[in-house]
């Protein structure tokens, strides 16, 4: 496995690999990797001829109060993650490699980035989509892995790769979670033992609504489901609770086929995004 931390460097990389006609799959993190980040490099190991995997923390995607500074950051450890997950190439660059000046282009996904984590956290989409579209054309044509836990950036860069005809398949990855439904992430690590029990209330409100949807049409009911199941857990304090079109996450009145439902709170200093989608059937 090649470890790059030069743009050229990877782009000629995978330039080469393509023009040997072998299929490149690209997994995009920001480092801190754990089994959802493996199960992603797996499927683009079995799937393609050369996984490659990036590693930055995007700091156009942090707001000014946000954490940063203090994100994991193991960058020995992730190495010998993904070359255990099947990677042949991780792309490391530095931030001053990356932007080499404060980029005076942002990229913009328009009302799907400004919509739940994006009310949240103004901004947060450019910076995921800027990022993206650039490591995107740092790659070339390639198969893009992205999670579904993260399931609003999935639909931000399926619009963005559509909206600006960049040669890539995205491709949207099951949510892995722990035995008792925590889905996994590397703010996990931020939690005390009582915060990583009182966390499941997340899943346990998801699954309470979508066990609900199977009867209950009314959107609103559903989402109040959501939010008295967290309200039962003092030591977490909800952000939304959502049931949204899978395709643009408006908020539905009425379930009538798909829906997905999303939820995002603060369980002590640290904040945990959620979702599950459902399907009706009349």
């Amino acid at each position: 496995m090649r470890v790059l931390d030069r743009i050229e460097q990877v782009r000629k990389e995978l330039e080469a690999a393509r023009a040997d006609g072998r299929r490149v799959g690209l997994v995009p993190t920001m480092g801190a990797l754990h089994a959802g980040h493996t199960s992603l490099i797996e499927r683009s190991a079995a799937e393609c001829d050369v996984a490659a995997v990036t590693i930055f923390v995007n700091p156009l995607q942090f707001g000014p109060s946000e954490d940063f500074a203090r994100y994991p950051r193991d960058l020995a450890a992730d190495v010998a993650t993904a070359e255990a997950a099947g990677a042949d190439v991780v792309f490391a660059p530095a931030v001053e490699e990356m932007y080499p000046s404060p980029p005076a282009t942002r990229v913009d996904v328009g009302r799907l980035g400004d919509v739940l984590e994006g009310g949240v956290r103004p901004g947060h989409f450019s910076g995921v989509a800027t990022v993206v579209t650039k490591l995107l054309a740092v790659a070339g044509p390639c198969r893009a892995y992205f999670g579904e836990k993260d399931y609003q950036q999935l639909l931000v860069v399926r619009q963005l790769a559509a909206d600006l005809s960049l040669p890539v398949e995205v491709v949207g990855c099951p949510t892995v979670r722990e035995a008792d439904g925590l889905a996994l992430s590397s703010r996990n690590r931020y939690l005390s033992s009582q915060e990583r029990t009182a966390a499941t209330v997340l899943w346990r409100a998801l699954s309470a609504s979508a066990a609900a949807a199977s009867d209950e049409r009314d959107g609103d009911r559903l989402r109040e489901l959501m939010v008295l199941t967290v309200a039962s857990q003092p030591d977490v304090l909800l952000d939304y609770a959502e049931v949204a079109d899978p395709a643009t996450l408006e908020p539905l009145s009425t379930l009538v086929s798909e829906a997905r439902l999303l939820i995002a709170a603060r369980v002590g200093s640290t904040r945990l995004i959620d979702n599950v989608g459902v399907s009706v059937h009349v």
